[in-house]
């Protein structure tokens, strides 16, 4: 099966502030897909930070899936896209997006998230959003096609053509 990394991106969570119920709703719906949980850590809201752990999921633990949450919004302090966009080696656009197509289904106001989602190296990189309710809406709408991606992403898959 595929392993996974969750980075949560808080400065409230990160100074023991405030649970983190999004990272938990992460872990548990993964958990119950069959991915296996390499390492879950909540970091403040800093570029830099965000951005090198990424990088260490990706190259040194080389985690299939790293999952972010948090971050993703019009805050000053709000940067995941940002720290991703410097790790990200190539985009895949179609993921946020149809997270946004998704969640704009029960909220206007999913046109305000700034997500995106990459590969670096052999490592498949999704922000999501910040709210528990906002991250199992949207990995209740990904999950069915990511492991498709991750097979193909490892060579284990070779197309994406229906049958």
């Amino acid at each position: 099966m595929f392993t996974l990394g969750i980075l949560i991106s808080s400065d409230k969570g990160s100074k023991g502030e405030r649970a983190d119920e999004s990272g938990r709703v992460i872990q548990e719906m993964m958990e119950q897909q069959g991915y296996i949980l390499k390492k879950y850590t909540i970091l403040p809201d800093e570029k830099e930070l965000l951005a090198a752990e990424m990088i260490h999921m990706a190259d040194e633990l080389k985690v299939d899936l790293l999952l972010t949450s948090g971050g993703t919004g019009f805050s000053k302090r709000d940067i995941t896209p940002e720290a991703t966009l410097t790790v990200v080696e190539r985009l895949t656009p179609g993921i946020s997006e149809a997270i946004r197509y998704n969640s704009l289904k029960i909220t206007p106001r999913a046109m305000l998230s700034r997500a995106i989602s990459g590969i670096r190296k052999d490592t498949l990189i999704i922000n999501l959003p910040g709210s528990p309710k906002a991250v199992r809406e949207s990995l209740e709408y990904i999950i069915p096609h990511i492991a498709h991606g991750l097979e193909i992403l490892k060579g284990s898959a070779s197309e994406c053509a229906r049958k």
